[in-house]
């Protein structure tokens, strides 16, 4: 990249039921970037894995990384949004192989409060069996990483706000963005 200024290239992270997609497609639209759900890139067989009550492994993981690295480089100028549940460091650092400049924003929340989300979404095909590995792989943002932690029992309106509130820079690029 040159000087130039490029759009906010962003992964919205956390566990199943965190309100990933709801809260990246709105940020993408607040941001007017490209939006996209790395549920949308999984393989059959994780699916399958997944939805028969199965975590995946690092080696199921892998090549669905590598298409969310992918998305991510072509979008690097574009700017864009896109969700993961990214709950590894490893993973995250396979993300920023393909961007470095890749931020990430984690919804965090209890226990309880995923797994009440996860209740009110049926037929999803991760089940809320998951939950607790999901939980135990979670490995939070470490203070090296570009990113951003955000409450997720916060209305979506709020939690779209916090972002752009913090980052906003002293020539307002942000503010500057009439809403219609």
């Amino acid at each position: 990249m040159t000087g130039q200024q490029s759009q906010p290239l962003v992964v919205v992270m956390g566990v199943s039921g965190s309100g990933k997609t709801t809260v990246g497609a709105a940020l993408s639209q607040r941001l007017r970037v490209p939006f996209a759900d790395a549920d949308d890139l999984h393989p059959a067989a994780n699916i399958v894995k997944m939805a028969s009550g199965h975590a995946l492994d690092d080696h199921d993981r892998w090549p669905w990384l590598e298409k969310i690295g992918t998305w991510l480089h072509e979008h690097e100028l574009s700017g864009g949004v896109m969700t993961c549940s990214a709950l590894k460091r490893r993973y995250r650092d396979q993300l920023r192989h393909h961007v470095h400049r890749v931020e990430f924003v984690h919804l965090h929340g209890t226990r309880e409060v995923i797994a009440a989300r996860q209740a009110g979404r049926p037929g999803h095909f991760m089940p809320s069996s998951l939950l607790t590995s999901q939980f135990a792989t979670l490995e939070p943002l470490a203070p090296d990483e570009r990113g951003l932690v955000l409450d997720v029992a916060l209305p979506v309106d709020d939690l779209v706000q916090q972002y752009v509130d913090a980052h906003r820079v002293p020539d307002k690029k942000f503010s500057e963005k009439k809403e219609i």
